[in-house]
């Protein structure tokens, strides 16, 4: 079929928008109608997805764009959500052009509940296709929908889907561009229910004032808009989308309408519930008598009290391996690639700042945003694939009488469970979270759940700290302190969680009414969509913040320069090469160091002793030169500090340093305590271990007692010492006031509990 449109429509995309309630397909009919190809990003000023992509199969110079709206009940808004489908309906967002066309996708299994929100759309006036989705399920429950009927009845065309295997795609498309490019009257079609002589009444003068602004565009029906005005609730600060003009009319007439009438709003639902049944009567037959469906079966067992929990435990486990265990291999990779490519330049480049920057700074910066990727896509696997299956509000139904009595919801369970193994993909997870306020509150804790870059942390300060040894013969207590810390930081979370319900996210404990979708086979093309676009996503937006952060770090190492020192130690490394190779004596220091690389290749019997001389001398110099750093003197700077706790200048440098990541501290101490880090990591965090074991104080006491490794253990289960996570939670909150709340929140929580823990030890005789 041939569509002509003008040339301003060649230059100006179209908008359409798909919108519907949670569960009903609309996002797998988004990719069909869009290939797969969606640009993510999110609306102005709040955190709210915006996802958008070209209808495919378009010559060049038409662009119509399909905008996936958030899924909702209502035009009633009740969360941010449905506030942002709602003014994006009635075309109250400056950043977004009016949608020439709606689409709600329905589902065909649950007509009558669908419809409700289906009729709304419909008032409002402008031109509406129905697809209706997930027939196949409809006709496994044993229920007829005449579309023709439907249709009639709705004054709308009815488009039957099974958008899952393609069916009615391309008819969808087609009748959107019917409607696209046809000359539309956007008069609306009215009401489709009666209004109770008081709300007429009341009405009546807002929609005359309604039509009289000169704001207005009158691309949206006036009876329904300032019927939407006057039914939202003024609690719900849903206020904004009411016109400047009209909202003290708006405010009086809700006033005056309460008087009249005070359940005027239940009395509208329930009006409107009434015309959609009678519509439901008329279009669905049901075959047979109602059955006993797969999911009804499965759900006796998924969602019982013992095998429930069971069952949702053991995929929980799954899901924590994945992320903990499975990703592992595909880090190392990562890291080893990295690694490798940091080398390379390294050997490429002449030593000096250039080579410095690009191998400590922009590789290593880079290579610990991408290190985190393989979590991520284990992440979104899993949260797709239970959320495509339907059995993600099982999950949520199970653990919401768990998480309720701290006042957070079910939900929260599973971005508290993925923290164990990075706060990153855990803060993400969020997003399955609908109200803002838990959804927050998730995210604020989310980073006292003890993550595994803390795991080499606390490796080596129990290696130096914590004695090997046994309690009641079967009890290690290195064991039970690793143990301690990560029951700590629960427990912690869980009792914030508690205190910001209360306090500051002032909010009642949420009730869980949500709708159990019928199980179904996940989609794998659009799982696999979803998750690249959130790899994407954490890739470009969090990981430009992150290299930032480290930049700076590798700069604060770094600088200033010493001349005088890095002299010093050049005229020791040049001597321990001419005594490797007397015979190179005289030659010019260029060939010297050319000679010296060559010979470390070639030579396998003497080598071992000079290279031990050389390593000793390059960390003996990074270690000087960190210690006069700018990082150095911070960490003389913040020494009165951290000394209440226990700590010196030189912890100090080991605390600032893995504000890039809380591993670093482990690779910082190394360098200060001029710890070979040849070999693996264990070797290195156990030769740490005993050069710490080895420190001492100024009044020659140890410097890592039991006491001062607990200490700092108890520091980092709540330091917030992480760039990677507050970029993340800048990203998640669209705002830098909740990471730096987040952030101080913390580091003041980790400073008053070490505190604590250290004087209560000292009293108790424990240093």
């Amino acid at each position: 079929m041939a569509h002509s449109s003008p040339k301003s429509q060649a230059t100006a995309p179209i908008y359409v928008a798909l919108t519907g309630n949670p569960n009903c397909g609309k996002t797998t009919v988004f990719n069909a109608l869009t290939g797969l190809r969606a640009k993510i990003g999110n609306y102005a000023g709040v955190t709210v997805e915006r996802k958008e992509g070209r209808l495919r199969g378009l010559p060049p110079g038409r662009d119509i764009i399909l905008l996936d709206l958030p899924g909702t009940y209502s035009l009633s808004p009740k969360s941010q959500d449905e506030r942002i489908a709602r003014d994006v309906l009635l075309n109250r967002l400056p950043d977004v052009p009016a949608p020439r066309v709606i689409v709600v996708v329905v589902d065909a299994s649950n007509l009558q509940r669908h419809l409700y929100y289906t009729t709304q759309v419909i008032e409002l006036g402008r031109p509406v296709i129905v697809a209706l989705n997930m027939m196949d399920v409809a006709e496994q429950n044993g229920l007829h929908v005449d579309v023709p009927a439907l249709s009639a009845a709705l004054g709308v065309p009815v488009v039957p889907m099974v958008a899952s295997t393609g069916k009615g795609v391309a008819e969808l498309r087609t009748r959107i561009l019917d409607l696209v490019y046809r000359e539309q009257s956007t008069t609306g079609r009215g009401l489709m229910i009666e209004l109770p002589a008081p709300v007429q009444e009341t009405l009546t003068p807002l929609v005359q004032q309604l039509r009289s602004l000169p704001e207005w565009d009158g691309k949206v029906a006036p009876e329904t808009a300032a019927l939407l005005f006057l039914s939202d609730d003024e609690r719900d600060e849903s206020s904004s989308s009411v016109p400047v003009s009209l909202r003290g009319a708006v405010l009086e007439a809700r006033s005056k309408l309460g008087e009249r009438l005070p359940d005027w709003r239940a009395h509208l639902i329930e009006l409107r519930y009434g015309r959609v049944a009678e519509c439901a009567a008329q279009v669905v037959r049901q075959s047979e008598a109602p059955r006993e469906t797969f999911s009804d079966r499965l759900d006796r067992v998924v969602t019982h009290r013992l095998w429930g929990m069971v069952i949702f435990f053991g995929l929980m486990a799954l899901l924590f391996q994945s992320i903990f265990v499975f990703a592992r291999v595909p880090m190392d990779w990562i890291s080893s690639g990295f690694d490798a490519l940091g080398e390379w330049v390294q050997r490429l480049l002449a030593p000096g700042p250039l080579n410095d920057l690009l191998v400590h700074g922009v590789i290593s910066g880079v290579g610990a945003v991408v290190v985190f990727l393989p979590q991520i896509l284990f992440l979104f696997l899993f949260i797709c694939l239970l959320e495509d299956t339907g059995y993600m509000a099982r999950a949520a139904f199970i653990m919401d009488s768990l998480m309720s009595k701290v006042g957070l919801h079910g939900k929260s369970f599973i971005p508290m469970l993925s923290s164990f193994a990075c706060a990153i993909p855990g803060i993400m997870a969020t997003r399955t979270i609908e109200s803002p306020k838990d959804r927050l509150v998730t995210i604020l804790i989310a980073p006292l759940m003890s993550c595994s870059a803390r795991l080499p942390v606390y490796t080596v300060l129990i290696g130096a700290c914590i004695p090997d040894k046994r309690l009641w013969g079967f009890l290690n207590l290195q064991g039970l302190a690793l143990m301690g810390a990560y029951l700590l930081g629960v427990i912690s979370a869980l009792a914030v969680a508690w205190i910001f319900k209360k306090t500051l996210l002032k909010a009642t404990t949420p009730l869980l009414i949500l709708e159990l979708p019928p199980y179904k086979r996940p989609v794998f093309t659009v799982v696999l969509r979803h998750m690249w676009d959130r790899a994407k996503l954490f890739l470009t937006q969090a990981g430009t913040i992150i290299l930032g952060i480290n930049i700076l770090l590798w700069f604060l190492a770094s600088y200033p320069k010493d001349a005088v020192m890095e002299a010093r130690f050049e005229q020791q490394r040049l001597a321990v090469i001419t005594n490797a190779l007397p015979h190179l004596a005289g030659v010019s220091e260029d060939q010297l160091t050319r000679e010296w690389e060559q010979w470390l290749q070639t030579a396998t019997t003497e080598k071992e002793k000079w290279q031990e001389q050389m390593s000793a001398i390059e960390a003996e110099a990074s270690a000087e030169k960190l210690r006069h750093s700018f990082a150095g003197r911070l960490g003389h700077a913040i020494e009165p500090l951290i000394r209440p706790l226990g700590f010196d200048w030189k912890i100090g440098i080991g605390i600032l340093a893995s504000f890039a990541a809380r591993e670093v501290f482990v690779s910082t101490m190394s360098v200060v305590y001029n710890v070979s880090s040849a070999g693996d990591d264990d070797a290195a965090a156990t030769s740490l271990a005993k050069v710490m074991q080895q420190q001492k104080r100024p009044d020659g006491t140890p410097m890592y007692t039991t006491l001062t490794g607990i200490t700092l253990m108890v520091f980092y289960v709540y330091a917030l010492q992480c760039a990677s996570t507050v970029a993340v939670v800048k990203r998640e909150t669209n705002s830098w006031k909740w990471p730096l709340f987040q952030w101080l929140y913390l580091g003041l929580l980790a400073w008053t509990i070490s505190f604590l823990v250290y004087h209560a030890g000292r009293w108790l005789g424990w240093s």
